[in-house]
C-alpha cells in the first residue's frame, strides 16, 4: 500500500505554540515521523487577543492573516531544516490555521481562521490544505470538533469502552461507538491561561503550581458550571468568543477574591466540565491528549472526578492535533468524505478543505 508524507500545523486557542508535524500516511495508518512546538511571537499573540476582543481594523485583519502565513511557513521550515527532510517527498501541507472567532449558530453561522495559505505554498513549494471548516457549516455542521473523525481513524483498533478527550484552548470528547460522538466539553487551557497571565505574567501554569496553591471557592464554581453551554445538548461546539476575560468577570463581578482562588476554581471548571461528560458515557478508560494532559494538577483532578474509569495519557498526546490536519490534508488529496456529520450535525459528510497549488 502506497504510504505518503504528509505536513500538519496546528495553532490552538492557546496561542502557545505553533505545532508542525510530519506524518507517514496511507489508508490505514497515520504514523508520525518527526515533530516541532515552534514559539509563537509574543507581539503577535497581542495582536490577535486585541483583535480578538472586538478592537482591529480591516487592515490588521489582513496583516495578521499574512504575518500568521509567514510564522507557520517559519515553522515548517524549521522542521524541514532540522529533520534534513526535502519538501519535494511531503505531498502536501494540511493547515488548520489560526481561529479568530468560531461562531457556528445564530442567522449567518462562521467560521474564521486566519494564516495565509498561498504564502505557505508559495515559499516551500509544497501545495497546501486549508480552509476545512466552513464546507461543514455550509453543510449546516457546527464546523467543530474535527478531531473525532481522526481519533475514530487512529484508535481504531482500541475502540471499544473508550473516550478521547482532547484539552487545548477548548476541550473536546469522543466517543468511539457505532455512531461516532464528538463535541466541545467547554473551556480547557484558555481561562486558565488568560487569568496567570493577567496575574502572573507567565503563558500557562505548568503542572498547575499555581492552582495548587488556591483553595476552590465552590459559590463561584457552582455559578459557572451553570452556564448555558454546559447545558447544551451536541452536536455543540465553542471558542473564545465564549470563554474569554469578559466570562470570567462576568461571574467575579462586585466581588473580592484571592487570584490563586480564581486559578484553582478555574482548573477545577476544566475539570469538572471534562468529567461531567466522561460520566455520561459508559467507558471504561479516557485518554487525555492536548496540551492539558501535561498539566499533572489538571490530570489528577480529572482521575478523582471519574473513580471508575482509567485516566491514561495517549501516545503523542500533544501532537494528535497537528497529526489530524496532516490525515484531513490526505483525505483530501484523495477525495474522500471526512465522517464528520453525525459530530457537527452537517447534512452530509463531505470532501474538506482547499487545495492551493
Amino acid at each position: 500500500m502506497n504510504k505518503e508524507y504528509y505536513i500538519g500545523i496546528m495553532s490552538g486557542t492557546s496561542l502557545d505554540g505553533v505545532d508542525v508535524v510530519l506524518c507517514q500516511i496511507d489508508a490505514l495508518e497515520c504514523r508520525l515521523i518527526n515533530s516541532l512546538e515552534y514559539p509563537f511571537p509574543s507581539e503577535l499573540k497581542l495582536d490577535i487577543l486585541k483583535m480578538i476582543e472586538g478592537k482591529s481594523t480591516l487592515e490588521e485583519v489582513g496583516q495578521i492573516d499574512h504575518r500568521l502565513g509567514l510564522l507557520f511557513t517559519q515553522a515548517v521550515g524549521a522542521l524541514l531544516i532540522r529533520e534534513n527532510i526535502d519538501a519535494k517527498s511531503v505531498t502536501a501541507i494540511g493547515s488548520h490555521g489560526q481561529t479568530l472567532w468560531h461562531e457556528s449558530r445564530g442567522d449567518y453561522p462562521f467560521s474564521m481562521q486566519l494564516g495565509d495559505p498561498n504564502i505557505l505554498t508559495a515559499k516551500t513549494g509544497i501545495p497546501v490544505v486549508a480552509d476545512f471548516r466552513r464546507k461543514d457549516i455550509a453543510l449546516g455542521g457546527q464546523g467543530a470538533p474535527f478531531a473525532p473523525a481522526f481519533h475514530q481513524f487512529l484508535f481504531a483498533d482500541i475502540r471499544e469502552h473508550i473516550a478521547i478527550v482532547n484539552i487545548g484552548g477548548m476541550a473536546n470528547i469522543t466517543v468511539l461507538d457505532e455512531k461516532l460522538i464528538g463535541y466541545d466539553t467547554g473551556c480547557g487551557n484558555v481561562l486558565l491561561d488568560m487569568w496567570i497571565a493577567e496575574h502572573q505574567g507567565m503563558g500557562y501554569d505548568k503542572d498547575g503550581e499555581w492552582a495548587r496553591l488556591g483553595t476552590v471557592d465552590y459559590t463561584l464554581l457552582d455559578a459557572m458550571i451553570s452556564d448555558e453551554y454546559f447545558e447544551q445538548v451536541y452536536p455543540k461546539s465553542t471558542g473564545r468568543e465564549k470563554f474569554n476575560k469578559a466570562w470570567i468577570q462576568g461571574y467575579l463581578s462586585g466581588k473580592t477574591y484571592h487570584s490563586e482562588d480564581v486559578q484553582r476554581t478555574l482548573l477545577e471548571l476544566t475539570a469538572l466540565s471534562i468529567s461531567n461528560e466522561v460520566l455520561c458515557f459508559n467507558r471504561d478508560v479516557v485518554l487525555l491528549c492536548g496540551g492539558g494532559a501535561k498539566n499533572s494538577f489538571l490530570v489528577e483532578r480529572i482521575e478523582c472526578l471519574v473513580p471508575n474509569v482509567e485516566v491514561a495519557i495517549a501516545p503523542n498526546a500533544d501532537m494528535i492535533e497537528a497529526m489530524t490536519f496532516a490525515w484531513m490534508a490526505y483525505k483530501r488529496l484523495h477525495k474522500e468524505k471526512v465522517n464528520l456529520k453525525d459530530v457537527t450535525g452537517a447534512s452530509d459528510n463531505a470532501i474538506l478543505g482547499g487545495l492551493y497549488e
